[in-house]
């Protein structure tokens, strides 16, 4: 399902990665496309969970917006990490949601396929507001979290955050409802190179953003902007829900 989309973005940026999962606490397979000419890259990340409203989908008529702010984590596992420590390590991301403010929803799980940058989790968090995502980050809850359960079982992360707006509403803002038992989470994480002309992602964002209108069919909700924290390597970011397979 992937592998079209991907080949309908522009040449300014190169395939890069993509990943499947299975529900809320995702199992995720990461396979490495072919990678092209252009003047940057995308990495693809897709898990199967309880996610987005169909509401939040393109659509003609006039809808109000809420902003938020996705938050993305990559991890990488080390190779002798135990079935229990992994769980260990899983149920304390998840359930911040539970003792810490401004979490909206979680999602995250384990990448089952080998991928060159070796990462081997994935963690997606929504939150309210770019203050709410630095209020988690600083706070002794979460770093006890790091230092006690992810640290000690892992050698290296990255994280992107982007601003983006879904329906003002409690179902696509907080992912409830039926329509959000299974499905597919498609992430787009997109990096120009130093290179890139200002028309050429200008275009590449231009293109991302018709692709995602001409499948708004089949697509239950997307959100996409561009990255808060543009140092840690991205430019671009999007979530795509799509229904299950």
């Amino acid at each position: 399902m992937l592998a079209p989309a991907s080949a309908q973005v522009p040449h300014t940026i190169r395939p890069v990665a993509n990943c499947f999962g299975l529900h809320r606490r995702s199992v995720l397979t990461l396979d490495r496309y072919h990678r092209w000419r252009g003047t940057g890259k995308q990495m693809i990340l897709s898990t199967r969970g309880v996610l987005e409203s169909s509401n939040g989908a393109p659509s003609g008529g006039l809808v109000k917006k809420r902003k938020i702010v996705e938050h993305i984590i990559l991890l990488g596992a080390k190779p002798n990490i135990s079935d229990a420590e992994e769980k260990d390590m899983l149920d304390y991301l998840y359930t911040s949601q539970y003792q810490m403010r401004g979490i909206l929803t979680i999602s995250l799980g384990r990448i089952e396929e080998p991928n060159s940058e070796n990462f081997t989790h994935a963690v997606f968090m929504r939150f309210q507001q770019k203050e709410d995502i630095a209020k988690f980050q600083s706070s002794a809850y979460y770093s006890k979290i790091l230092d006690d359960h992810v640290k000690p079982v892992s050698y290296g992360s990255v994280s992107v955050d982007f601003e983006s707006e879904v329906e003002d509403d409690i179902i696509p803002l907080f992912r409830r409802g039926e329509d959000f038992n299974y499905g597919v989470e498609f992430m787009l994480l997109i990096s120009f190179l130093e290179t890139a002309s200002r028309e050429a992602m200008e275009d590449a964002s231009s293109s991302l953003q018709r692709l995602i209108s001409q499948c708004s069919s089949f697509i239950v909700q997307a959100t996409c902007g561009r990255c808060l924290n543009p140092e840690n390597g991205y430019n671009h970011a999007a979530v795509i829900r799509f229904p299950s397979c």
